[in-house]
C-alpha cells in the first residue's frame, strides 16, 4: 500500500513538473543562446537591443597584438592627437618590441552559448563607503580595477580581489603577481614606458613624474588597442568629452570580455559630492578632458536597459 501510494505520488509529481522543466529548460537555452547579443541573465526588451546594438560593436579590435597592431590613418592620428608628445617614436617599431616581451594573442575570444563569465567593474567612488559590497564584488569571476583604487583596509565595502587593473603610466601601481596589467595607452611614450618598467627602467618622466618600475607580471600585461579608445569615443560617447575617462572605457572593456556586468563606486555620493572612497579629495565629473555628465547617463541607460548592473551605494 505504502509503496502504491509513493509510486502514485511520484507520477502525479512528473506529471505537474514536467512541462515546468521543459518550460524552465527552453527559457535557460534561449537565454544562453541570445547571450552574445543580452546577457546570462537577461531582461532586455526589444527597444533595449536596438539602442545596445547601434553602440555595441562585436568585432571591436579590444586588445592590441602584432596581428592587428596596424592602425588606420584616421585612428592613429586621433589617437596621436590625444597628447602633444614632443619626440614621437616609431609606433610600429614599439609594437615589435613589446609583443617580444608581453603576450602576443587575442585575449577573451572564447565567447560561447554555455559561458557565462560575471564581472565586477570597482570604481573609485566615494559612494562606496558603508557600501558592504565587498563580499558580492569578490564573488564575481573578473574584478576590474583601475588606476591607484586599493583594497587593503576598505575589504567590506570594496573587496579584496582584483584580477585586471587598468593603468596609464601617470595612475600606475604595484599589483603584484596575480592581478592582470591592463595598459590604457594614450600615447606612444606610455607603450615605450610599459617596456621599460619591465627592462631597462629609465623612463620616469611624461608630463609628470612616473614610476620607473612597478611589481607586476610581464606574463599577464595586456594592452587596450587604440582603435578601442576610438570605438569608445565614436560610437558609445558620440564625441562628447575629448576623449573617455578611464572609468568608462573599463566598462565598455568589461561588456565586451564579460557577460554579466556589474559596476560599482561609480557616480557622486548621496549628497552628490564626488569624491574617492580611500581619500579627502573633491572633484568635479566635467573638469578636465572628460564628459563626465554625458558619461554618466550613458551608464545609467545600460543599467535601466538591463545591460549592467550599476550599485550605487545607497
Amino acid at each position: 500500500m505504502i509503496r502504491k501510494r509513493t509510486l502514485r505520488h511520484f507520477i502525479v509529481f512528473v506529471s505537474v513538473s514536467g512541462p515546468i522543466c521543459i518550460v524552465l529548460f527552453h527559457q535557460t537555452s534561449t537565454r544562453s543562446f541570445l547571450k552574445d547579443s543580452c546577457m546570462c541573465n537577461c531582461a532586455m526588451d526589444s527597444e533595449g537591443r536596438s539602442w545596445f546594438s547601434q553602440r555595441y560593436k562585436p568585432s571591436a579590435n579590444v586588445t592590441l597584438n602584432r596581428k592587428n597592431g596596424l592602425l588606420d590613418f584616421h585612428t592613429y592620428w586621433w589617437w596621436k592627437s590625444l597628447q602633444n608628445e614632443s619626440v614621437v617614436a616609431n609606433y610600429t617599431q614599439v609594437v615589435e618590441v613589446m609583443f617580444s616581451l608581453f603576450p602576443d594573442k587575442d585575449h577573451y575570444t572564447d565567447s560561447s552559448p554555455s559561458r557565462c563569465r560575471t564581472c565586477a567593474v570597482v570604481g573609485n567612488s566615494g559612494n562606496l563607503v558603508g557600501s558592504r559590497y565587498g563580499a558580492l564584488i569578490d564573488s564575481q569571476d573578473f574584478v576590474i580595477r583601475m588606476n591607484e583604487g586599493p583594497t587593503k583596509g576598505f575589504e567590506r565595502d570594496v573587496g579584496s580581489k582584483t584580477t585586471h587593473r587598468v593603468i596609464y603610466p601617470e595612475s600606475a601601481v604595484d599589483m603584484g603577481v596575480t592581478t592582470h596589467l591592463v595598459l590604457l595607452p594614450f600615447k606612444i611614450l606610455d607603450l615605450q614606458w610599459l617596456i621599460s618598467i619591465f627592462t631597462t627602467k629609465h623612463i620616469d618622466l611624461t608630463y609628470m613624474y612616473v614610476k620607473p618600475s612597478i611589481i607586476a607580471d610581464r606574463n599577464m600585461v595586456m594592452i587596450l588597442h587604440p582603435a578601442f579608445i576610438k570605438y569608445v569615443y565614436d560610437s558609445w560617447l558620440q564625441g562628447h568629452g575629448e576623449y573617455p575617462s578611464t572609468g568608462f572605457i573599463s566598462v565598455i572593456f568589461a561588456l565586451h570580455v564579460c557577460d554579466e556586468v556589474s559596476v560599482f563606486g561609480f557616480g557622486p555620493t548621496k549628497d552628490g559630492v564626488w569624491d574617492h572612497y580611500f581619500e579627502d579629495f573633491k572633484s568635479d565629473p566635467n573638469e578636465g578632458p572628460h564628459d563626465g555628465d554625458f558619461e554618466g547617463k550613458v551608464i545609467s541607460q545600460l543599467h535601466q536597459k538591463h545591460r549592467i548592473m550599476l550599485y550605487k551605494g545607497w
